[in-house]
């Protein structure tokens, strides 16, 4: 049997490791540069005249084809390009015709010991994110080409940072072990803390990257927590054995299984993100770079959310009933507050941040309303958010890009000079609102009809969010897009062919499955049948031997 994902997982892991392995770019007595980076920026059309930010000369390194910084970027995305080749032909061989249990199954002992093994599997869920994760990817390091070339390295420690990233994200997903989820959960901070921190934008980005990581930290330990207690008690840390209904935690006190619950819940809180803990996310998202934000965003939230679907619901189906109106509760605040945000924001970046924790209030709300339409929703609406936010943020960074700001009133009339770049973003920001005819339209449905099923007041306050998206969406593009063109704007460069491939797959992607959704909801939908049927069974159980309880 072929090994999909320990290939899938070592792929870009090794890519990062040769990237690393390149010799560094040794400066010149004197200093003398090859190439002002600006002038071969806007040779490429990656910046256009009225660029804000002076950019360093990187040395002189000889032909280009010697350039270790041209031969990271080569490398990265070559094995980005093969790392989605190889997830795809494993997505073709996924059996969509089985019941919602683990594809791909590998279990080898890891520390015997500790009973912590290596192993992995993926349902139709984790499948389509891991798809996902290795879709963008390949775009984002063609949308940084130019992004880093600047720094001292060129920028080759950021794309090495990527590909090692890109390892634990599809690490974190196929994971099927409770502690090597936990190690992929934590190890993969490092790589983004320095992406923020090194590769990011403005003053503030060393902080960001602290405050990021420390509320990841925080969630991170109380996990920890909750795992060693689930070992303690079950006796494995094999999530197959663990969810079995007459396995390793089918007998948990009650009490217990609401502790461990709350400790697994916490830190998948934190990473969604989802209110009051979110605030790390607007300061990440508004310091990092437009890939970074891409890939914090648009996947490693994704963690969160998933892990309340795979470890919440599934692990602890009996204490779920303690805290549905809870979660249901602080998904509606993150949606109203995480819109009503949004329209304040002056910077682009932090305000798609915005949108997102409104956006994931939905997928929260979605899983915490216990109905197949609402999970299948909230699932699919995990890749297709990842998709429209990663296409606007690729789009904010090309105008970062030419015109060095982040800031909503250093543009107006772009679309008059740069109509493709305007006509993305408006594809992009309409996918952000839910346009019928996009594919987030479709989970946002999903999501409403099975929380209306559940319960019509919270579907009520949500559609709250909807009618604000529409505001912030649509005033953000009308106040850079549209109106007077300023004369620093007048000869801003529309998207090039390298910005043009970077983008126009997430547009492509956003149509079809906003008129085709199925593809995706074959795969999701078996996997979450099992999910409400585990936990309707195991609460009704509950509730059966209580109510025998009390009779006697």
């Amino acid at each position: 049997m072929i090994p999909w994902l320990t290939l899938a997982i070592a792929l870009p892991a090794i890519g990062a490791a040769v990237i690393w392995a390149l010799p560094r770019i040794k400066t010149p007595a004197g200093g003398a540069a090859a190439a002002d980076v600006s002038a071969a920026a806007a040779a490429s059309g990656q910046a256009g005249a009225g660029t804000a930010t002076a950019t360093k000369a990187r040395p002189a390194t000889g032909s280009a084809s010697g350039d270790p910084a041209l031969t990271a970027k080569r490398l990265a995305l070559g094995f980005s390009l093969a790392t989605l080749v190889l997830v795809a032909v494993m997505a073709l061989n996924f059996d969509t015709s089985r019941a919602g249990g683990l594809q791909f199954e590998e279990v080898h002992p890891w520390i015997p010991h500790f009973g912590i093994h290596y192993a992995v599997g993926v349902d139709g869920i984790a499948l389509v994110l891991i798809l996902m994760s290795a879709i963008l990817v390949p775009l984002v390091i063609l949308a940084a080409w130019n992004e880093h070339a600047d720094r001292e390295d060129g920028g080759r420690g950021y794309f090495a940072l990527i590909l090692a990233l890109e390892a634990m994200m599809i690490g974190v997903f196929a994971a099927t072990d409770v502690f090597l989820f936990y190690v992929f959960f934590e190890v993969m901070l490092i790589p983004v803390y320095f992406m923020i921190g090194r590769y990011g934008r403005g003053a503030d980005r060393a902080k960001a990257a602290m405050k990021f990581l420390l509320y990841s930290l925080a969630g991170g330990l109380i996990m920890l927590v909750a795992v060693i207690g689930v070992y303690v008690i079950g006796g494995t840390f094999l999530w197959t054995e663990l969810t079995d209904p007459g396995g390793a935690l089918a007998a948990i006190d009650p009490a217990t299984a609401r502790w461990l619950f709350l400790g697994f819940f916490i830190a998948f809180a934190i990473k969604a993100p989802m209110w009051p803990v979110h605030t790390w996310l607007p300061t990440a998202a508004g310091s990092s770079s437009p890939g970074t934000a891409v890939l914090l965003v648009g996947v490693l939230d994704k963690v969160g959310t998933y892990g309340m679907l795979r470890y919440c619901l599934e692990m602890f189906p009996a204490a779920v009933s303690w805290f549905v109106w809870p979660v249901v509760a602080l998904s509606l605040v993150s949606i109203v507050y995480g819109a009503i945000l949004a329209i304040g924001q002056s910077d682009m970046m932090r305000l798609i941040a915005y949108t997102s924790v409104s956006h994931f209030g939905f997928i929260t709300l979605g899983i915490f309303a216990l109905t197949q339409q609402a999970q299948a929703g909230a699932a699919l609406y995990m890749v297709n958010h990842g998709f429209a936010t990663g296409a606007l943020f690729l789009v904010v960074g090309f105008l970062i890009a030419r015109q060095g700001s982040a800031r909503i009133e250093d543009y107006g009339g772009v679309q008059k000079v740069a109509p493709k770049l305007a006509g993305v973003f408006l594809i992009a920001g309409l996918a952000g609102l839910a346009l019928p005819g996009l594919a987030p339209f479709v989970s946002e449905f999903l999501v409403f009809v099975g929380v209306y099923a559940f319960n019509p007041v919270p579907a009520v306050i949500a559609a709250v969010g909807v009618v604000l998206a529409a505001l912030y969406i649509l005033w953000m593009y009308q106040r850079t897009m549209t109106g007077p063109t300023p004369e620093k704007l007048s000869k801003l460069p529309d998207l090039s062919a390298r910005e043009t491939w970077a983008v126009a797959p997430l547009i492509a992607l956003i149509i079809a499955f906003g008129v085709y959704p199925q593809p995706l909801l074959n795969v999701i939908n078996p996997a979450v049948e099992r999910t409400v049927e585990a936990g309707t069974d195991t609460q009704v159980a509950v509730a059966d031997g209580d109510a025998e309880g009390a009779e006697e």
